[in-house]
């Protein structure tokens, strides 16, 4: 376990710092666990099962001192839209398929552990994420004003739901409305003045006060209801083929989300507070985790960034903090559940959309509209693909743009003319660079990147069009490769062909910089040793 390493070397005078930052955790925790529950259609208890057994071994297994595994509001979205129809309507079906996905989860971040695929999370790039999250922000409002105002919600996808709310606003009802707002003005207050405080915590005591004050209830004010005292029974029912069919790409989608936002988070602690993450290890956490809690009648967690935060801010040196917040919980499921029967549900909603509002950065949209039109259009196009597919597909569009992304920067190196800087031996650029000059009869040439098959296209015409671009006559070229990291097969085709077609125009063709492995790439690909590495550099081609 990692938590043995840090576990041997435990600084006694910590244990305050965790234990304020656990009870502090356990506090912020448990209007999530209650919301985010909400939020996936799910029974209130099924949230507190998932925060409980899931904080009870993450600790033990991830490499963040400050991350705290928690409900979401991405992963309850996706769990609510997705398997509501699965179950058709009932709820002990849907209970049942939620705390299976948890499972299936967890088989999943096992695998990638096992396969050491932590570099996988990488490739969802922050661009997507942040039109996916921005997507996901307004689907999660659309579930919630209704209850905000006091009526029924919609079904069906965003603009579904959007219409539905713009139909009913006349059914608000007035004091589901004013204790809706209240709650909200204090929450956004607290987020202002006092940052990362319980203040969620203080909201949802106010609420259940008010209940029994003022009869709410009788108002028309819809509450939580029974929540079930004690643990429930362990275990999951053994599915058929068809039902795993069925929830795997739901699992997939929330273990993509689960490792991404989980490694993010980690990320940002470690480089922080300068120590080692290991984003492998975390498979092995969030599969935990889910594993525990989808055997507890829970669903799908992953680490939380304002619980982390929260986590991190309240004095946390070592993941024991969650394990302390996993025990208060566990408390309150065992003896206090009944209290919670009088939340108010436009109090409940109030602070799912105050957690919603910290999904859209519009710091960071700016920045992409500053950056490129291209970056902003992927984050556009993830955000869109949210409101009109689905939180489901919308993972399975930002998993593509980011794949498509990557692949369309891959395919279009850099590859540049390079010329004389004054007075050296040195070879640079010849774009915007006044002091660099060619050398006469010679074509200098070097891309920036790998040399793969869907990029070696676009290096022959640029090669050809810079060539071409020549007014002196060209007697030899030389192909610069230091900026090669590695080539395949058909990068080193592409070598032989110019050579080939240089030769064929008179024009002597030299390799110069490959390393250690593109020369042996070359050589297995069949040139002459000598001429894969006889030059390493541009100068001494030249020589």
């Amino acid at each position: 376990m990692a938590a043995i390493g840090w576990l041997a070397s435990y600084d006694r005078r910590w244990i305050v710092g965790d234990a304020v930052a656990g009870i502090t955790l356990a506090a912020y925790l448990l209007p999530a666990a209650l919301g985010d529950a909400s939020l996936a259609g799910l029974p209130p208890q099924a949230g507190l099962y998932a925060v409980l057994f899931g904080g009870l071994v993450f600790w033990a297994f991830c490499s963040s001192r400050h991350t705290a595994v928690s409900v979401t509001s991405a992963l309850s979205l996706l769990i609510g839209v997705s398997i509501a129809p699965l179950a058709g309507g009932d709820p002990v079906k849907f209970a049942q398929l939620a705390a299976l996905t948890a499972v299936l989860t967890a088989a999943l971040a096992f695998a990638a552990w096992v396969a050491r695929a932590g570099v996988v999370v990488n490739f969802v790039s922050e661009t997507v994420l942040v039109g996916f999250k921005c997507g996901v922000a307004f689907v999660l409002a659309s579930t919630q004003v209704p209850k905000l105002l006091g009526f029924k919600g919609g079904e069906g996808d965003f603009w579904s739901r959007a219409a539905h709310i713009i139909e009913h606003i006349g059914e608000t009802h007035a004091a589901s409305l004013w204790l809706g707002l209240a709650a909200l003005a204090v929450l956004v207050a607290g987020k202002r003045f006092l940052p990362n405080r319980p203040v969620a915590l203080l909201v949802v005591i106010a609420g259940i006060l008010a209940t029994s004050v003022f009869d709410l209830s009788a108002r028309g004010v819809h509450t939580l209801g029974v929540v079930p005292q004690g643990l429930p029974a362990f275990g999951v029912p053994i599915p058929g083929r068809a039902v795993i069919n069925d929830l795997l790409p739901i699992a997939m989608a929330a273990f993509l989300l689960a490792s991404v936002e989980t490694a993010a988070i980690g990320r940002m602690f470690a480089l922080k507070h300068g120590y080692r993450f290991d984003p492998n290890r975390e498979f092995l956490a969030i599969g935990s985790a889910n594993l525990l809690s989808g055997v507890g009648q829970g669903f799908p967690i992953s680490g939380g960034l304002s619980q982390s935060l929260v986590n991190e801010s309240a004095g946390a040196k070592t993941p024991l903090s969650g394990l302390i917040a996993a025990v208060i919980i566990g408390t309150i499921t065992l003896f206090f559940t009944s209290l919670l029967s009088d939340l108010p549900q436009p109090v409940l909603a109030s602070i799912v959309l105050v957690a919603v509002a910290g999904l859209v950065h519009v710091s960071v949209i700016r920045r992409l509209w500053r950056f490129g039109r291209e970056e902003f259009g992927v984050a556009a196009l993830a955000f869109l693909g949210v409101l009109g597919s689905g939180i489901l597909q919308g993972v399975m569009i930002g998993a593509v743009l980011s794949i498509l992304l990557l692949l369309r920067r891959g395919s279009r190196p850099n590859a540049v003319e390079l010329g004389r800087v004054a007075n050296s031996s040195r070879f640079a650029s010849l774009r915007g660079a006044p002091d660099r000059t060619r050398v006469p009869g010679v074509f200098v040439f070097r891309v920036d990147g790998a040399l793969l098959y869907f990029n070696v296209e676009h290096v022959r015409d640029q090669f050809a069009a810079q060539l071409a671009a020549r007014e002196d006559p060209i007697t030899s070229a030389v192909f610069s490769l230091g900026s090669v990291p590695n080539l395949d097969l058909a990068g080193a085709d592409l070598l032989m062909d110019l050579r080939r077609h240089l030769a064929a125009r008179g024009i002597v063709l030299r390799l110069a910089g490959a390393r250690g492995e593109v020369q042996q790439d070359l050589v297995r690909a069949g040139f002459d040793p000598a001429a894969a590495g006889a030059y390493p550099s541009v100068e001494a081609a030249l020589g």
